[in-house]
């Protein structure tokens, strides 16, 4: 072993241990606290003690401080919501759309599982509202305004899809407050509040809108998905602050002025906006208060409205509670008004790409009816579009492999030179019309399309939970065996060893296309250069634990990928007369073992 492989070596392995500790000791560590405060307050909410008296409680975590869920939804009047995609209530005290869980959607790929729960009252665990109202800025004979406390009047039952709710509160001052919501089929309410002023004078008032969220919401682990205070104000493109930000500063407010626009929470898969008037100026701010257990607000004001003596003022809003569907976002943006709300969705930088690929995905997802067989008609499809460019990139790799001797002859002769060597050899390919960097554009024209369909799996509901064949699931989610267990048949989980569990959670497919990697290796020379030998060697190990915790979608792209990238190979190269390496590699090396 030569000292740079030996350098190499070295090197690989202190970095995978540097990152083996700093997983053990920092990142996992605060996942599973995550975990542990998700798991415990959706116990608490799930306790069906409505009629059992409050055990007394500590202030020191949300968990603890909260009520059981049930409990905090008997403390108010409600109204039911009932549509298609939501199951919930409006609470008549303080008029607040706080429980909201989504039919369509389940916690896990179980179907017995319970629905997800996106919004829930204040005081229970996982704390998330929507409120909205008057503010006034007068000090002397201020009007009584409707408060978190004030309990409305509902003329019915139930809110549907195809039947309004309207209520109505008096503050026996001369002031009827009339409130009319209604909701579609999807996740869109649509508010119209009124104020009739009996009174001999004008009254000035504030449109107010809030949306609360209690505790640090939990994330779902992705780095590169945004999570957090999402809007759009103004001409902005649109305001991204990440809660954590909040988190440094007691009280930290932010604000943003312009005309129109909405603000709220976005998590992976979910989302909540409050949107006012799209013509009026409005003055947006996120704010974080409290101590160790932060209270997180997204709100606007607009413009102060005039209630004259006799008159009725009339504002409207939007609030959007529910599931990041892309067909839903694009219709309420386009017959909404609400501009930039596809935003909601991040699709990463390569916005245009990952758009595209997830239009041809559900397209392609309608004529064969399951996602995972999209991936590999996609796959196809990417394949033939690059097959000019691999055409030329393999041209040039026979044109490579024709001018070996003459490249030997070199190494032979300047060998000690290497300035000298490099000189020779540029001379060389220029002469024979060699690009030696031809054999790399297929590689990397494909990147954007990888990070594309990567996107598409991390960030599309529609991919969440969607199955493919046998034991995958969930093509958003890693393959969920190990080898290291044999697939289920010992009974361990290799996952919980400490320090290098999660790295042995290696499912079939991420082996699967480490072993089609290696083949593709097979399939040229072996690199002469001791330490481009290496490299080589630990590529496809590398890149197989790197893809075991992928979503298995994109495992299974890139391993149906790397098979056609075998076969497309073997056809041009033998089309071109050059010898396809592959069976006499494979030879060399058993036969070394």
């Amino acid at each position: 072993m030569t000292p740079h492989t030996k350098n190499m070596i070295t090197a690989a392995l202190l970095s995978l241990a540097f990152i083996a500790l700093w997983d053990y000791f920092f990142a996992f560590p605060n996942m599973e606290k995550q975990r542990l405060r998700y798991e415990q307050q959706k116990h608490e909410a799930q306790l069906p003690k409505l009629g059992a008296p409050e055990k007394p409680v500590a202030p020191a975590t949300a968990a603890s401080t909260a009520k059981p869920r049930p409990v905090v939804l008997a403390e108010s009047p409600r109204v039911e919501i009932d549509t298609r995609s939501i199951k919930g209530s409006i609470a008549l005290k303080g008029a607040r759309i706080d429980d909201v869980s989504l039919r369509n959607y389940r916690e896990t790929v179980d179907k017995s599982s319970p629905i997800i729960t996106l919004l829930s009252p204040e005081g229970g665990p996982q704390a998330y509202w929507a409120d909205w109202g008057y503010l006034s800025s007068e000090t002397e004979n201020a009007p009584t305004l409707p408060t978190t406390e004030t309990l409305w009047t509902a003329d019915h039952e139930k809110l549907t899809a195809s039947e309004p709710l309207t209520l109505t509160w008096d503050n026996g001052q001369g002031l009827k407050f009339v409130r009319k919501i209604s909701v579609d089929d999807d996740y869109l309410f649509s508010i119209e509040d009124s104020v009739e002023n009996t009174t001999e004078r004008a009254v000035t008032l504030y449109p107010h809108t809030r949306l609360t969220r209690v505790g640090h919401p939990v994330r779902s682990g992705y780095v590169s998905i945004f999570e957090g205070f999402i809007g759009v104000v103004g001409e902005a493109d649109g305001i991204k602050e990440h809660a954590e930000n909040y988190d440094k500063v007691e009280n930290e407010r932010k604000t943003f002025r312009g005309s129109g626009g909405w603000v709220g929470f976005t998590d992976k898969y979910w989302a909540a906006t409050l949107a006012p008037d799209q013509n009026e100026a409005i003055e947006a701010s996120y704010t974080a208060s409290g101590g160790p257990i932060k209270t997180y607000e997204a709100e606007t004001v607009t413009t102060p409205k005039i209630v004259e003596a006799g008159g009725t003022l009339t504002t409207g809003l939007r609030l959007f509670a529910g599931a990041k569907e892309v067909d839903v976002l694009d219709g309420y943006m386009a017959k909404q008004g609400l501009r930039g709300f596809d935003l909601l969705i991040d699709w990463g930088r390569l916005y245009f790409i990952t758009r595209w690929m997830f239009r041809l995905l559900d397209t392609l997802h309608k004529f064969v009816g399951n996602f995972g067989l999209a991936v590999l008609a996609v796959t196809v499809i990417v394949r033939g579009a690059f097959f000019p460019i691999a055409n030329a990139s393999y041209k040039s790799m026979a044109k490579i492999r024709a001018v070996q001797p003459k490249l030997k002859e070199l190494k032979e002769k300047y060998g000690d030179d290497k300035h000298k060597l490099n000189m020779e050899q540029m001379e060389l390919y220029k002469r024979e019309k060699i690009n030696p960097l031809g054999g790399c554009w297929p590689l990397l024209l494909q990147m954007p399309v990888f990070i594309a369909l990567y996107n598409v799996l991390a960030v599309a509901i529609e991919m969440r939970h969607a199955p493919f064949y046998g034991w995958i699931k969930d093509l958003s989610a890693p393959d969920p065996l190990s080898i290291f267990n044999l697939f289920g048949l010992l009974p361990f989980d290799p996952s919980h060893i400490a320090v290098f569990g999660p790295y042995l959670a290696l499912g079939l497919w991420p082996a699967l296309n480490g072993f089609i990697m290696w083949l593709q290796m097979k399939m040229n020379p072996e690199p002469t250069d001791e330490i481009q030998k290496t490299m080589f060697g630990w590529m496809p190990i590398i890149f197989t634990f790197f893809m075991a915790t992928a979503p298995s979608g994109l495992v299974i792209y890139w391993t149906w990928s790397g098979l056609l990238s075998i076969a497309q190979q073997w056809y041009i190269m033998t089309r071109h007369g050059v010898k396809f390496e592959l069976w006499d590699n494979l030879k060399k090396t058993f036969s070394r073992t």
